[in-house]
């Protein structure tokens, strides 16, 4: 009897003006598409109309998200790379939800410059494992993002990210696997921040 499907949210990360993330993420979102053993939904944070001050309860834009974060079995976070690090529209959007995140695995697809986005994935690892969510190991990277593409948002050498992105996907799909089963089974005591 074949497995249910994981549902595998994309998360878009940067909501600038002239972002590129989005063309990352619709290869990302195409290339999870494939497989047989994924849902996709893409969360795009730029259409998200996110509070930049954390409120005491939230309203409708973070109850919208944190109901499609919730809903998710595992999490692709596409994210550049801004100063060395990621960008605040993402730490919002997971400092805003929190809870949705926890005991889920996270991929990460990142760009940029010489450094492919690769020192904002280490910093997300570290905000991820505050949340009691899982990396998984694997990535997917684009040095010098703007070489990395053509004019139709395609990698102009696809056989390595194509690899690279099969690899990340088995891991999470393994991990979502058996995170929903172990939520399913076992239980923690109340949490406390």
């Amino acid at each position: 009897m074949p497995a249910t499907p994981i549902d595998l949210a994309v998360v878009v990360g940067s909501t600038r003006e002239g972002r590129r993330g989005h063309v990352v993420a619709r290869w990302a979102a195409a290339e999870a598409r494939r497989r047989d053993d994924v849902l996709v939904d893409v969360i795009d944070l730029a259409e998200h109309r996110l509070p930049a001050v954390l409120p005491a309860a939230p309203g409708p834009e973070v109850q919208a998200l944190a109901e499609r974060v919730d809903r998710a079995d595992a999490y692709l976070v596409v994210t550049p790379e801004y100063n060395h690090s990621y960008p605040a529209s993402l730490k919002q959007a997971v400092d805003l939800l929190y809870t949705p995140w926890r005991r889920k695995p996270v991929g990460f697809v990142s760009y940029g410059g010489i450094s492919g986005g690769l020192r904002a994935v280490e910093h997300l690892r570290a905000v991820f494992a505050e949340l009691h969510a899982a990396t998984v190991r694997e990535t997917v990277s684009f040095p010098n993002f703007w070489e990395a593409f053509d004019d139709d948002g395609r990698p102009r050498d696809p056989e390595g990210p194509s690899e690279a992105m099969s690899r990340m996907l088995d891991e999470l799909v393994w991990w979502a696997r058996a995170l929903r089963h172990a939520r399913t089974v076992t239980t923690v005591g109340a949490w406390s921040e």
